[in-house]
């Protein structure tokens, strides 16, 4: 019999062992999901735009390393992906970046269209009248987003597309 009662309370502590690493491991999840930025406390990954029409993008962060390329195209959204102090680890839509000084960076959303030739409409319906036709690599404002569009304003036009031709806002975000 005692070995009965050793073998149960061997299975109850295996047991409890897997609740704590179960949850822990959903903990970390969360906290994955949840991720902030170290120095803004902002979440991470975000999006971001170009503030100036050039931009230094630098190995590391720092002035003292060396300058892989130059941003050249004023409110281009950009991707945050790391913080350290006052630099940020940004990426374009082609997964190409590196360091960036925050001072030019804007949290003015923008997005690039990345279709060919995408209607702009009047509301977020493949039905709505098209207001404009939107060239791929445009810049446009990004207004409201719903599960599967966003309403954006571009070169004096106004209107809705579809948030799958869209790059500078996650899939799932909504904006109000």
């Amino acid at each position: 019999m005692g070995t009965l009662v050793h073998w149960f309370r061997i299975v109850r502590l295996a047991l409890a062992a897997s609740v704590v690493i179960a949850g822990t491991a959903f903990a970390q999840d969360i906290n994955d999901a949840l991720a902030l930025g170290p120095e803004t406390n902002l979440p991470m990954p975000r999006f971001v735009s170009l503030k100036a029409s050039e931009a230094n993008v630098r190995r590391g962060p720092s002035l003292s390393h060396r300058i892989d390329w130059v941003f050249q195209r004023r409110n281009m959204p950009l991707q945050v992906i790391a913080e350290y102090g006052h630099w940020r680890r940004v990426i374009d839509r082609d997964g190409q970046g590196g360091w960036v000084h925050y001072t030019m960076l804007s949290g003015v959303r923008t997005v690039l269209i990345d279709g060919d030739n995408t209607p702009l409409r009047s509301r977020p319906s493949e039905d709505a009248t098209e207001n404009a036709v939107l060239e791929h690599g445009v810049i446009a404002r990004l207004g409201d987003c719903t599960p599967s569009w966003c309403e954006l304003s571009a070169g004096g036009y106004r209107g809705w597309t579809p948030k799958s031709v869209l790059w500078g806002v996650a899939e799932a975000e909504i904006r109000e």
